[in-house]
């Protein structure tokens, strides 16, 4: 077993840090009647431990799921267990992991168990709760909230590691500099697993290098060579996250549908919110795609629909051919570009006012000002359309959207090209000052060869 797993407490004393969470749970656990509760900290600070000393106090079933591989038929036989037990069997102590993973459904399913007490349900999220918890569940239990442990509670931890005959290092020739543990406790950021297995992967290097019958010295520049060709450790606050969500995004936009496939499953089996990935693949449908495929953004909202009903692994299906579809598509920022450009002017020109024509007239008062005097309703008129001015006068001109000449856009640009001539030259009695949407081709990039054939 890994020095982490090995050196997770036993009792609630060992416990380090935590202190007023873990005395709240010793004392329940000792009347022997727990209720169903919720965990809320980082990783590494005990979520798991502390569930595992609860359901051992009062000598219950522990059954644990990971929210990102179970569903409501995991919960089912849990239920199963639980009520066929008969009046003299083991309580039944449900531990969910990764609680905020769950879809509506898979914790709507968990509602009746809490309700009736046929279990004691924990839950363990890294999450805030308000966010990712449905009300009804968070109303139904008590919330434990769980703080990063401290560099001094860290280096507690390491020392007993290294003291401990039975479970962890004691046993052997093994020195570790006070530099190299202190180092260890300030780059685990409060997680006591992550110090733990940077120690075990410390020292197997330490070992590997030294010499038979040698003792094994654990310094500061060990530590910095393992840092620097170590396995990456992908932290979903911090920069790995970022970086796998960027090189995702930007494949897809490159129109990569490999790359985008890779860093997709990257993500996923990292441990990535799955809504997280769907809220990007709306924002790129959007922003990238936008109205060269105007159904790109149908897809993708109702991919983000469907990993909330369907929940993990399933929910990577359809994400994968969200994804796909999208780095497909052609590709189109324009009306991003014109959102940017509008926004622009409307900070540069203030508040100019509304031309009369298309102000609201509910009363008669207003209508006697001339509020919506001379509106010409569209739908009065052939093919739906008649030119009037629907900006204010010092902006009669503008033009903001520059349709490209790519996908549904094609279509785009003609319409508009028609519409704007009519509008101003009617209208305003003159041409424009600029010149309609052309909707010219650009010279497209070159593109990547498509894979042989196998």
């Amino acid at each position: 077993m890994p020095l982490a797993a090995r050196m997770r407490p036993r009792t609630f004393e060992e416990v380090v840090g935590q202190a007023p969470v873990v005395r709240e749970l010793a004392a329940l656990a000792r009347r022997g009647r727990v209720p169903s509760f919720i965990l809320w900290g980082p990783p590494g600070t005990g979520k798991t431990t502390l569930a595992r000393l609860v359901a051992g106090a009062i000598d219950a079933q522990f059954i644990e799921l990971s929210a990102t591989a179970s569903g409501v038929r995991d919960i089912r036989r849990a239920e199963e267990l639980a009520r066929g037990g008969g009046m003299f069997a083991r309580p039944v102590v449900l531990f969910v992991d990764e609680l905020h993973r769950f879809n509506k459904a898979q914790q709507d399913a968990l509602l009746p168990l809490v309700e009736e007490g046929v279990l004691t349900f924990i839950g363990a999220t890294t999450e805030n709760p308000s966010f990712y918890i449905i009300s009804p569940l968070l109303s139904r239990c008590r919330l434990f909230i769980l703080r990063p442990l401290t560099e001094e509670e860290i280096e507690l931890i390491l020392s007993r590691a290294l003291a401990d005959p039975e479970r962890g290092l004691g046993d052997e020739p093994v020195e570790v500099t006070d530099e190299a543990v202190r180092a260890l406790a300030r780059a685990a950021d409060g997680d006591a697993r992550v110090a733990l297995a940077g120690l075990e992967e410390a020292v197997e290097l330490a070992r590997a290098r030294a010499g038979e019958g040698e003792r094994v010295v654990v310094d500061l520049e060990q530590l910095r060579e393992l840092a620097s060709s170590g396995a990456l450790r992908y932290d979903r606050a911090g920069d790995e996250h970022y970086d796998l969500a960027s090189a995702f995004i930007k494949s897809v936009r490159g129109s990569d549908p490999d790359a985008a496939l890779y860093w997709l499953a990257r993500m996923l089996e990292a441990g990535e919110d799955p809504r997280f990935i769907c809220r990007r693949m709306v924002i790129s449908a959007a922003e990238d795609v936008g109205l060269a495929d105007p159904y790109a953004l149908t897809l993708a909202v109702s991919t983000y629909q469907a990993q909330e009903q369907v929940g993990m692994p399933e929910a990577a299906i359809p994400m994968a051919m969200c994804a796909v579809y999208l780095a497909s598509a052609p590709k189109s920022n324009s009306a991003y570009l014109a959102l940017g450009r509008a926004r622009k002017i409307a900070r540069e020109h203030g508040t100019l006012p509304v031309p009369r024509h298309l102000r609201n007239a509910p009363t008669r008062l207003m209508k006697e000002l001339g509020f919506g005097e001379g509106y010409r309703y569209p739908h009065s008129f052939p093919e739906g359309f008649v030119p009037q001015l629907y900006l204010p006068e010092e902006l009669a001109h503008l033009r903001l959207f520059e349709p490209k000449p790519i996908g549904s856009e094609v279509e785009i640009v003609e319409r508009l090209r028609s519409w704007w001539q009519e509008r101003y030259k009617k209208s305003l009695q003159g041409p424009p000052d600029h010149e309609p949407p052309t909707g010219e081709k650009k010279k497209p990039p070159a593109n990547r060869p498509p894979p042989e054939e196998s």
